[in-house]
């Protein structure tokens, strides 16, 4: 449904580089950055606020690059929401329909449908000076469905809400999708990315730097970078053994750690090893099994997370660890404590420097 071909653009220092993607209609598409990625700038550029040097855009096969704003049918929320402050919830709503030729009856009716739709109908008298955070998300989301938009488009539309009304403006965002509905939702939290995508694209300093379904992103990041947006603890630089062993190779990490995973001929010379936190098994003993890699280390440190604990695990290098708070309480895993680290090489990754 949408398409961008080789979209460019220069803004003083920064630049947006050679961006192309294909979104089907009704996928969720959550472009994914650090602050300054020019995740904004792409969203303005697909509504026609920033006109590109290069590449066009395309909506449903027809290139809108020199289509102006009005005419793109794409609805922007800003992070700010831009809500008019001198009209009340339904008056903010009822601005959006103003220029589609409706009778006050098909208005009102369209204004009470979206009111119900987003869960605010309690709140259509209400002046935006008297709305929380997630009420006023919720009236700006609203006021740009008025508008019937192909694509709705989201500036990080969840950054500065707490816990639960991240959570209820989540459900909110996945219902709005499954209408139909085409949304383009820029962030910086993978857990936004993994919880609503059904596609995720990765900007590093203006340049799209990885593409595809959340699973695939997360479980294999193309870059180091991506791997450390995607929460990785355990992502160690190292140089890898020229031989494979039985399909086994070798990486080397700092203070000469050797780790084995699994890998083919081609994977040589610098790159990064990724362990899963879940996948590595803590024994008080050392035990006898499949797993190749076994490591001799002191707790270090304990961080309680929800109903599970982080530990640190020092091994001649830092391991980060999951593990249960039973799984803690029972093997009495606290620091100081000397533990076996236990991992499968078919659970390590490695990514090409």
């Amino acid at each position: 449904m949408l398409k961008l071909n080789d979209i460019s653009v220069k803004l003083g220092d920064f630049s947006l580089n050679d961006i192309s993607l294909q979104v089907p209609s009704g996928s969720y598409l959550t472009v994914l950055g650090l602050s300054g990625a020019g995740k904004t700038v792409l969203l303005e550029i697909i509504a026609g606020l920033i006109k590109p040097d290069k590449g066009d855009v395309y909506i449903n096969n027809q290139k809108i690059t020199h289509i102006p704003v009005q005419k793109r049918k794409t609805g922007l929320v800003y992070q700010d929401l831009c809500l008019f402050p001198h009209k009340n919830v339904k008056s903010n709503i009822a601005y959006a329909l103003k220029n589609r030729k409706m009778s006050r009856g098909d208005m009102n009716k369209r204004i009470d449908e979206l009111l119900q739709q987003t869960g605010i109908s309690h709140l259509k008298h209400r002046y935006p000076e008297s709305l929380s955070g997630g009420e006023a998300q919720r009236v700006a989301l609203a006021r740009t469905l008025a508008s019937d938009p192909k694509i709705l488009l989201l500036d990080e539309p969840l950054a500065s809400l707490d816990v639960k009304l991240k959570a209820e403006l989540r459900s909110l965002l996945r219902k709005i999708n499954e209408t139909g509905k085409t949304i383009v939702h820029v962030t910086h939290d993978y857990t936004e990315a993994v919880t609503l995508s059904s596609h995720i694209a990765v900007i590093e300093n203006g340049n799209l730097v990885q593409t595809g379904a959340p699973e695939e992103i997360f479980r294999n990041p193309k870059s180091e970078f991506v791997a450390r947006l995607s929460g990785y603890k355990n992502l160690f630089p190292c140089m890898i053994d020229e031989k494979a062993y039985n399909g086994i190779k070798r990486a080397v990490l700092k203070n000469k750690v050797e780790v084995f995973f699994s890998g083919n001929s081609d994977v040589k010379g610098q790159g990064f090893i990724i362990v899963p936190s879940e996948d590595i098994i803590i024994s008080e003993k050392e035990i006898s099994s499949s797993a190749l890699n076994h490591f001799k280390g002191t707790i270090k440190k304990l961080f309680v997370h929800g109903s599970s604990i982080d530990m640190i695990i020092d091994a001649g290098i830092d391991f980060s660890v999951t593990i249960t708070k039973k799984s803690q309480r029972e093997l009495g895993l606290n620091p100081g404590k000397v533990v076996w680290l236990n991992f499968k090489a078919s659970a390590v990754r490695f990514i090409d420097k």
